[in-house]
């Protein structure tokens, strides 16, 4: 599967079936068209891994898809004889509009769907784009499949997604709610039903990495999530705002010092825990709350806070919840965020298990109060196994 950002490219390559999740070999080529560009590639043979890094000037895309074909067929790098032998290729697509609530075999028609929405996503769809029809040549034997982050929230009620906004805005503009990080949340939703044994299950699914975003899931469907039309809204993120009074922004172009192009930087990219702490690492955060830093302090609260609210309104949607599901980075990895989000909320029967939450364990684990009702489960995720598996099913049905 290809995972195409705005300057990287990031790989994974599944053998199909298997009774295994693990990849045959992974790899990430960053700072493409700039200095300092680097290919990582690692090789994973059991319980042996061979990493290879080479730091080398990567041109444009085509250029590092090309290393990538080097590589995985290479001597020492490779896992397969040559790229003919590759039988399928997922790529993620960051929007997939109102079109796609699944994936997708990438035809003619789709790529035009892909371009259409470019617009809506115009930091990632164009760059997926390039990389799909770069694909089609690189591996022409192989089918080529797009998976879509909007895809799992094609399923939310109308009362969910439209904003309370002239309908002409939406039939014209395509003004709405359409969500992210939908494959992850698909994924661990799956691995949480299984787990529970209950299909109909109630679930809150909450994705904490740089990116932020929280789900409510049921029987299996999203039915609600806080990212909106754009990435920006809901939780605090890393250098994302998250939810804030649209007058914030009609006042800062009103003081004639900032411009629209200042104010979608500064609420996109200079806020969150960057703009507030000074980084949008989470591990640098906290250790500068456990120094003494006040803002660092002040900014774990108000994002913990801003999860604590979400929480209870999807219950109130789902009306009760099952499962909360913690997942991505500081989900699985930060047991203070963890603990914080989940005080206090006896009233909602929703008991932390301080000891579980503190250890550390590979996994799907449980970290709720053992016999209580509602179940507090970190789930890792894995939206590049998701990807292989929704491209093979595909596939099969071809």
């Amino acid at each position: 599967m290809i995972n195409a950002g705005s300057s990287s490219l990031k790989y994974q390559f599944f053998q199909m079936p298997s009774n295994t999740e693990k990849p045959l070999c992974t790899g990430l080529i960053e700072k493409i068209g700039f200095e300092g560009s680097f290919i990582k590639h690692k090789v994973i043979t059991g319980d042996e891994e061979k990493i290879f890094e080479y730091p080398e000037f990567i041109a444009d895309h085509a250029d590092g898809l090309n290393k990538i074909i080097t590589l995985l067929s290479g001597s020492g790098t490779g896992v397969v004889p040559s790229a003919d032998a590759i039988d399928a290729v997922g790529h993620r697509v960051v929007h997939g509009g109102s079109y796609f609530s699944g994936p997708a075999l990438l035809t003619t028609e789709v790529k035009d769907k892909i371009r259409e929405l470019s617009a809506l996503a115009p930091l990632h769809n164009p760059v997926s784009l390039e990389c799909i029809e770069l694909s089609e040549k690189a591996f022409p034997n192989a089918h080529q499949v797009a998976v879509f982050d909007t895809a799992f929230h094609q399923t939310m009620p109308e009362h969910a997604f439209l904003y309370a906004i002239s309908p002409v805005l939406y039939e014209q503009e395509k003004i709405r709610t359409y969500g992210f990080h939908g494959t992850s949340h698909y994924h661990v939703s799956k691995k949480t039903i299984e787990y529970l044994g209950k299909p109909n299950a109630r679930i809150i699914s909450v994705h904490l990495g740089n990116g932020c975003s929280i789900t409510a899931i049921k029987d299996g469907r999203s039915v609600d999530t806080s990212m909106g039309f754009g990435p920006l809204s809901g939780l605090v993120m890393g250098t994302r705002s998250g939810d804030i009074d649209p007058s914030v922004i009609f006042h800062l172009l009103g003081t004639g010092k900032y411009t629209s192009d200042d104010i979608n930087n500064i609420l996109n990219r200079e806020s969150g825990l960057k703009g507030f702490a000074g980084s949008n690492d989470m591990r640098d955060v906290r250790k500068m709350k456990e120094a003494g830093n006040v803002r660092a302090s002040l900014i774990l609260d108000i994002y913990a806070y801003r999860i604590k609210k979400y929480i209870g309104a999807y219950i109130a949607a789902l009306n009760g919840v099952d499962a909360i599901i913690f997942t991505a980075g500081v989900g699985e990895n930060d047991a203070g965020i963890r603990e914080s989000i989940c005080a206090d909320m006896d009233y909602l029967k929703i008991y932390l298990d301080k000891e579980k939450n503190n250890t550390a364990m590979a996994g799907l684990r449980d970290i709720s109060v053992t016999g209580t009702d509602v179940k507090i489960l970190v789930v890792p995720t894995n939206e590049e196994l998701e990807i292989a598996q929704q491209t093979f099913q595909l596939c099969l049905n071809l």
